[in-house]
């Protein structure tokens, strides 16, 4: 090595020393931080509140029904209240439909939840106030993707001895009720080309109950509903199904005597009867994006009791 050589090296070697010495300290300190920090939010997440944890997972959880605007009949309580929660939870914005005055207080729950939602009291038997309900929904929120038709009531006697009215109520209620309200709906769902209708039946239609002919009569006519629509909005971007739920621990299954719940529990493969939850979860399923290649179905929310 010549003395030009040996001069440039010694000065140029110095330098380079310097720099990894720093570049290594640097990288040291860098990852001192790092681990530092993760530390910290470790320690502060153990720490937080409940709610504050909830709101994390929120945060990074996606929302299956996120911005969706969906009505729910029948939401005062019940299983309609339990799915009007749970909606709202995963980011729908809920319309609450009953024609009992404590819709009023689940929209206010959903509220209080920090969720959007609107109550109309509206009686789904009357097709006016249907039609005057999906209008004020449409100039809220602009769309309408998801109709649960929950309402439904009961009037239990055997054949002999049922009334008219008894007859009469049930079916405008459970049947009627949904005509009006899926034409009302489907007519802003076909324009959109999208929308999800959920029809509430029940494991009476397929089975039969003792002292419930109204009743059968109805459930089993939304499952006909249910496969006709199908065919006829399923090219429209329109899904329509069905959900028939076993004996769910409602005020309404409440009202049927003691020994004959427990006999329904002993005959069902899991050992209980239904919660709300049960049904609710299902429906919002069906209502998500998860279920986009299902239509005209039916399915058996009942334990296995009809195995």
């Amino acid at each position: 090595m010549s003395e030009k050589q040996m001069l440039s090296f010694t000065h140029y070697f110095p330098s380079m020393y310097l720099f990894y010495l720093y570049s290594f300290y640097y990288y040291q300190f860098i990852n001192i931080l790092k681990l530092t920090t993760q530390a910290l939010i470790k320690q502060h997440t153990q720490r937080a509140s409940p709610e504050v944890k909830k709101l994390r997972i929120l945060e990074v959880k996606k929302l299956r029904l996120e911005n969706k605007v969906a009505i729910i009949t029948g939401s005062a309580k019940g299983i309609g209240r339990e799915a009007a929660l749970l909606f709202a939870e995963e980011g729908a914005k809920v319309v609450v439909i009953d024609v009992d005055e404590g819709g009023s207080e689940t929209a206010e729950e959903i509220k209080n939840m920090g969720h959007e939602s609107l109550f109309v009291k509206t009686d789904v038997c009357n097709k006016e106030q249907v039609q005057d309900m999906v209008k004020k929904v449409v100039e809220r929120f602009g769309k309408i993707d998801v109709l649960i038709n929950n309402a439904g009531i009961i009037r239990d006697s055997t054949l002999l001895k049922m009334t008219e009215e008894q007859w009469d109520k049930v079916i405008d209620t459970n049947l009627k009720g949904v005509f009006n309200c899926t034409q009302a709906v489907a007519e802003v769902m076909v324009k959109q080309g999208y929308g999800k209708i959920i029809n509430t039946s029940s494991i009476v239609a397929l089975y039969g109950n003792f002292g419930q002919a109204n009743y059968a009569a109805s459930k089993a006519g939304l499952i006909g509903f249910t496969k006709t629509l199908a065919k006829e909005l399923g090219r429209k971007g329109i899904r329509v199904n069905a959900v028939a739920p076993g004996f769910v621990l409602t005020d309404m299954v409440r009202s049927v005597p003691e020994k004959v719940l427990e006999m329904v529990k002993e005959k069902t493969p899991i050992g209980r009867l239904g919660q709300p939850k049960d049904i609710a979860n299902v429906y919002l399923f069906l209502a998500s994006d998860e279920s986009d290649y299902i239509n005209g179905a039916v399915l058996s929310v009942d334990g296995g009791l009809t195995l």
